[in-house]
């Protein structure tokens, strides 16, 4: 495994915290394509865990969200909540990620509110996903 600063996570808040976990796909590219090294995602995923100091967030990364058509991507979850996945961020967009992920985790419905949504997090959503526990058609 890659120990990279990149590639490690950020340590676990306390059980006690509301807790928000956002995942940013490091192997994304930034506009122009290019392969070089760190790639926009891994720099995104760096702006991310300086945003998320001190604050109930856990930053993870992945290799490949599957959102290549909308470049930067990022994916915030919370226990019990909807799952967001956001697309056409910029690296400089972790501050929005954490803002994003406060909002959801302090949310008594499980809804990310819009009023207050960073505009990144407005005009990126790509995809909202329900939790399983409301899902209506349970076998």
């Amino acid at each position: 495994m890659d120990s990279s600063p990149a590639h490690q996570a950020t340590p676990p808040v306390s059980d006690r915290e509301t807790r928000a976990t956002i995942i940013v796909c490091v192997s994304c590219r930034d506009a122009s394509g290019s392969d070089a090294h760190p790639r926009a995602g891994e720099k995104l995923a760096e702006d991310t865990r300086r945003a998320a100091a001190g604050a109930p967030v856990e930053i993870r990364t992945v290799e490949c969200l599957g959102n290549c058509k909308r470049r930067l991507s990022a994916s915030i979850l919370s226990d019990g909540a909807w799952s967001y996945v956001f697309g056409d961020l910029a690296e400089d967009c972790g501050a929005d990620l954490v803002a994003g992920a406060r909002l959801l985790s302090g949310a008594d419905d499980g809804l990310m509110p819009w009023r207050g949504r960073p505009d990144s997090l407005k005009r990126g959503l790509v995809a909202r996903i329900p939790p399983p526990a409301i899902l209506k058609d349970r076998p």
